[in-house]
């Protein structure tokens, strides 16, 4: 049985969000290389620099493009970018106590696993997409189930406005029926039209 245009957009949506995942795990690893490498002895200092810089650019444009790409389904934390931003140069990285530079290295540790937990819910609910299951993708303008028909997810803003006009109505038809005040006041107003 083909998939529908919508299912496709999706399956499409998301293999482009795990292809873009696996490149920021790719320059991530690349990140921890370079940060790695600098203490070695015989290393051009002054070129691993250099590739630092165009590391810490690139992953910051990525990230921006990751998380607007992914919406909902982005799961990395606020830390993963705080690593980058506070590494300012390799230098004062390695000026810094040792305890500092372990706590830098654990630090890029959890966002890479938290990178591959995105990567791997991603990768699941493409499969399940392709296998004709009903999934979301977090991006505007595609949340829709793979299926093509919406199965929950809440009320569209326009069924909440006429939920809400309802029960207005019904809460002045209760306050007519059982104030004996308001009552006699449209009674009396319906008897004097007749």
């Amino acid at each position: 049985m083909g998939r529908s245009k919508k299912q496709q957009k999706i399956i499409d949506q998301l293999e482009k969000n795990c292809a873009m995942t696996r490149q920021f795990m790719e320059d991530w690893l690349r990140f921890n290389q370079i940060l790695s490498t600098y203490p070695k002895p015989g290393v051009n200092k002054a070129e691993l620099e250099n590739e630092f810089l165009k590391i810490k650019s690139k992953l910051a444009r990525e990230h921006k493009a990751l998380r607007d790409s992914l919406g909902a389904d982005y799961a990395l934390d606020g830390n993963t970018m705080n690593i980058v931003s506070g590494a300012t140069n390799l230098e004062s990285i390695y000026s810094q106590s040792d305890v500092s530079v372990k706590k830098l290295q654990n630090e890029w540790h959890r966002a890479f696993i938290a990178v591959n937990e995105t990567l791997g819910g991603l990768e699941d609910k493409k499969a399940r997409a392709e296998r004709g299951e009903k999934v979301f993708i977090g991006v505007p303008g595609v949340d829709m189930p793979a299926g093509g028909v919406s199965s929950g997810g809440g009320m569209s803003p326009t069924m909440k406005r006429n939920v809400m006009i309802v029960v207005v109505l019904l809460i002045i038809v209760a306050v007519v029926a059982f104030v004996p005040p308001v009552r006699d006041l449209y009674l009396n107003a319906i008897q004097d039209l007749f």
